[in-house]
């Protein structure tokens, strides 16, 4: 998966928050409906915009975030 094919940062929206492609839902806050125990299928049903892949690269996203502070901590 392409990541900038479906996140992307814009100092014009959300103050420059990671969002998927043609919305304002941050990648944050999927995360956090994630964490929150939020189902794939009730995320999708609660924000039709987002489809599967949204979710999977807004983890994506994540998980290259946390690598990148991991390393920088060592």
């Amino acid at each position: 998966m392409v990541l900038s094919e479906r996140i992307i940062v814009d100092p014009k929206i959300l103050t420059g928050k990671p969002i998927v492609r043609g919305t304002r839902i941050s990648v944050e806050f999927v995360v956090d409906l994630l964490a929150s125990g939020w189902s794939h299928a009730q995320i999708l049903a609660s924000y039709p915009r987002l489809c599967k892949e949204d979710i999977r690269a807004c983890l994506a996203y994540a998980s290259g975030i946390s690598d990148e502070e991991v390393a920088a901590l060592r």
